[in-house]
Parts: C-alpha cells; sequence; structure tokens
C-alpha cells in the first residue's frame, strides 16, 4: 500500500458535509487540500494501519499534501509505543503541522511515561519560529505537566513567549486558564501581577471564568483584573 493508496482509503472515508463544516475551522489550510474525513475514522484507520511497513514508508513520505495525511500522521505517532523513535519522528513532523487541529491531535500517550525525557524537548520547541512547534511545546506542557509533574518554573516558561501570533497566544490563555484550576497557588500571581501580555491576560481570565473548575470567589477576583 503506498501513500497514493493511503490517500484512496482517505477519499473512500470522506463527508462532504463534515468537510465544508471543518474547513472553517481551520483557516490557515486552504479548503482544497481538505478531504473530510472525521476524526473517529482516521484514528481507526491509524490502528489498522500501525505497525506496518505501510505505514513507515508513510511516515517518511514528508510533506504531505492534504490536511488528512498530516492528520493521519499525527494518529499515527500518537499510537506510537517505542519513546526514542515516537520523539524522533515528532521532530522530524513538527515543522509540517500548519494548523491548530492537526498540532492539538498530537499527543503520543508514551510521552506520559518518559516525562523528564520529554520535559528536555520543551524549551526548544518553545523558542522555535515555527508556530505549531510553539504551540505543541505548551500544549506538552499543559496535557502532562500540571499535575504530579508541575514544577513552578514552567509556568515561567510560558511567560516567557511573547507572540503575535493568535494560534500561540491562545494556547497560552488555555495553558493558564487550565494551571489557575490546577495549580491555583503558583499561577495566580501571574495574573494578579500582569506578567502576561495584556491579550493573553484578558483571554486567560475569560478562559478561567468560563471555567467549571474555578471558584465563584476565585472567578470573582479574577474579573477584577481585567485590562480596559
Amino acid at each position: 500500500m503506498s501513500q497514493t493508496t493511503i490517500t484512496q482509503r482517505l477519499f473512500a472515508l470522506q463527508d462532504p458535509t463534515y468537510r465544508t463544516f471543518h474547513a472553517k475551522l481551520i483557516p490557515t489550510v486552504d479548503p482544497a487540500r481538505i478531504i473530510g474525513v472525521r476524526t473517529p475514522a482516521l484514528r481507526a484507520l491509524a490502528r489498522e494501519l500501525q505497525g506496518t511497513p505501510e505505514a513507515a514508508d508513510f511516515l517518511s513520505d514528508l510533506p504531505h499534501w492534504y490536511y488528512d495525511e498530516n492528520t493521519l500522521h499525527g494518529c499515527l505517532l500518537s499510537a506510537m509505543r517505542d519513546y526514542t523513535q515516537t520523539i524522533s519522528a515528532v521532530e522530524v513532523f513538527l515543522p509540517y503541522i500548519d494548523n491548530w487541529a492537526t498540532c492539538d491531535l498530537l499527543s503520543p500517550k508514551v510521552f506520559r511515561k518518559n516525562l523528564p525525557d520529554l520535559y528536555e524537548h520543551i524549551p526548544g520547541w518553545l523558542q522555535s519560529d515555527q508556530v505549531y512547534t510553539v504551540r505543541f511545546g505548551i500544549g506538552m506542557l499543559l496535557s502532562f505537566y500540571l499535575d504530579e509533574a508541575f514544577c513552578p518554573e514552567m509556568l515561567a516558561l510560558v511567560a516567557g513567549v511573547h507572540s503575535q501570533e493568535y494560534y500561540i497566544n491562545m494556547m497560552i490563555a488555555w495553558y493558564f486558564a487550565t494551571a489557575l484550576a490546577k495549580q491555583p497557588a503558583a499561577t495566580l500571581p501571574y495574573v494578579a501581577q500582569h506578567r502576561l501580555d495584556p491579550w493573553v491576560h484578558n483571554k486567560t481570565i475569560q478562559k478561567a471564568i468560563e471555567s467549571r473548575r474555578i471558584t465563584e470567589e476565585t472567578k470573582l477576583y479574577l474579573r477584577s483584573l481585567r485590562i480596559k
């Protein structure tokens, strides 16, 4: 099965209605590059291909043309079981990510068992000149390091990212809003002392107020911290 055949498989799973809907959610991608395969179908195809020579050929054949190919690529990486192979494959793939959806879907399960090693890669990702590499790095801190593996220095790492890119700033705000719920004592000073860029600051407050995991008392305080 060549990449061309895999692409044909993707077209066989096409949902035109979903394609039209989803294209509106990823404006950075040319609609002509969107096949329109729903995520459950992509995951099912990834499970079928996982570990096969065909999957290996597909993963090595970058860049892909279709958005759905990139998303399938992310599904395959997320299911890999060998950490060393996975982190290497992720590093290769990151520069080719061109949208938030593919970026946020990429979350290898094997990373959770290798947090100390994974963390060594994150500062480099945050300093990248690639929008979605930065977003991915922040997403890893959000996904894996806000519970038992949390360290206050991680907040400083994310607060140190300054960007004009919407998809980076949204992820920073999402990170800090989640951190306010999970690590409030360490996180609240970043908002109270206005350590975040103004747009990120206000978006963090908005996201936190929308959260069910934050107390009404804290939400009231956060409202008072909005920058007008």
